[in-house]
């Protein structure tokens, strides 16, 4: 690997988008060691807003495929998605620890998504 004193942040910025994020991606487009890439991330703020952008686009199309799947009538998805979007509508997943009064077994129950409220 190239001595880290070779690189600019522009090394770095013009192969960010299409790397999904991922350090290790980065760092083999510009030809360095995965510490190296996540030091200019963490480093240089033109760099970071770079890296953050591209992990914020994926984040924008993992959520186009929620939705799409929503709109074609994928319950599971939308199910997932009303216990991450909608909580302050009442639509959560949690889990209930309770001790049976003598302390001696644990009872899980876990709570989610009322079905009547689909």
């Amino acid at each position: 690997m190239a001595n880290k004193d070779q690189f600019t942040a522009n090394d770095f910025i013009r192969v960010i988008p299409g790397t999904g994020g991922i350090v290790s991606t980065i760092a083999k487009a510009v030809g360095c060691d995965w510490h190296t890439a996540k030091k200019y991330i963490d480093n240089y703020a033109t760099v970071k807003q770079a890296y953050d952008d591209e992990c914020e686009h994926n984040l924008d199309i993992a959520e186009t495929v929620i939705m799409n799947n929503i709109r074609k009538g994928d319950s599971g998805d939308a199910k997932w998605y009303l216990a991450k979007k909608g909580k302050h509508r009442g639509y959560v997943d949690r889990q209930e620890v309770d001790l049976n009064p003598d302390g001696k077994e644990i009872l899980i129950r876990r709570v989610g998504i009322d079905p009547d409220k689909l």
